[in-house]
């Protein structure tokens, strides 16, 4: 069976990335979140059709995450992942793009934005992190997670999904096998290993730098978010001068899974506009 998380592959900042691409038109690049067992399909399989329709929408495993080839005693930061994202550009032809990113993959969005600032149309921003805005529970213990099925069934319950009844036993299992793949957790936990405030920190934009991007952005946030506090999106869209924020009531850290009709419709018209 083949296997819909494997897309296509090219040479980028020196390692073979996996990604997926569908559609035509300009250039959508959708970044992923942290989360253990993360890939871009896992991320973005609800939103990929949808945008394909009008766009050109590719979805990378970023540095260290999926099937994106890892090298040994890798160091991890915001610096790599934003220039792993900009090679993974130049190699896959795309000049300029609009950006979804999803918590860490809206923190490297900002990243990207603030460093690379003509690579960037429009962003949208969900979930995102980018600001120090300080450890909560729920991303510590997603960070910090073990390989079990315990461990993973906790996480997608009371931290990611405000609706459980969207976690099924084959959901967690599937994210579990993911998590627990040769080399996964040895990258995973390198990536956030504790104290991991620090990490938040690290993920961040200056925010004399975020006042400063000219950009049209969406902000798009659960209310019941139990990895990146709302307050957080509510700073960015006081910094972001040519934002918006669309809040989403009775939804957690997965507005594009938990929303996903009005999410994908949201962001659509954004873009288009």
């Amino acid at each position: 069976m083949t296997n819909p998380e494997i897309g296509k592959t090219i040479e980028a900042a020196g390692r073979k990335t996996n990604y997926l691409e569908e559609g035509t038109g300009p250039a959508v690049l959708l970044l992923h979140g942290s989360g253990p067992g993360v890939t871009g399909y896992a991320n973005w399989r609800l939103t990929v059709p949808d945008l394909a329709t009008d766009f050109r929408v590719l979805a990378p495993d970023a540095m260290g995450f999926g099937y994106t080839e890892r090298h040994e005693n890798e160091t991890y930061s915001l610096d790599g992942w934003v220039e792993h994202t900009i090679a993974f550009m130049d190699a896959t032809g795309v000049e300029k793009a609009h950006f979804v990113g999803n918590s860490f993959g809206g923190g490297l969005t900002l990243a990207i934005a603030s460093r690379y600032p003509d690579r960037v149309d429009r962003m949208v921003l969900m979930g995102s992190a980018g600001l120090d805005f300080g450890l909560t529970e729920g991303l510590d213990t997603v960070w910090g997670y073990e390989p079990s099925l315990e461990n993973m069934r906790k996480i997608m319950m009371e931290c990611f999904a405000y609706d459980r009844s969207l976690i099924t036993e084959d959901l967690i299992k599937s994210r579990y096998d993911a998590s627990k793949r040769p080399g996964y957790q040895e990258s995973f936990s390198a990536m956030f290993p504790a104290p991991r405030g620090r990490h938040v920190a690290a993920l961040s934009t200056p925010e004399d730098k975020i006042a400063a991007l000219p950009h049209r952005v969406l902000i798009v946030h659960g209310r019941e978010d139990a990895v990146i506090p709302l307050e957080s999106s509510h700073r960015l869209h006081q910094l972001l001068k040519r934002s918006e924020l669309h809040t989403f009531g009775e939804c957690g850290h997965w507005t594009q899974i938990e929303k996903k009709d009005r999410f994908n419709s949201l962001i659509k018209s954004f873009f288009l506009a």
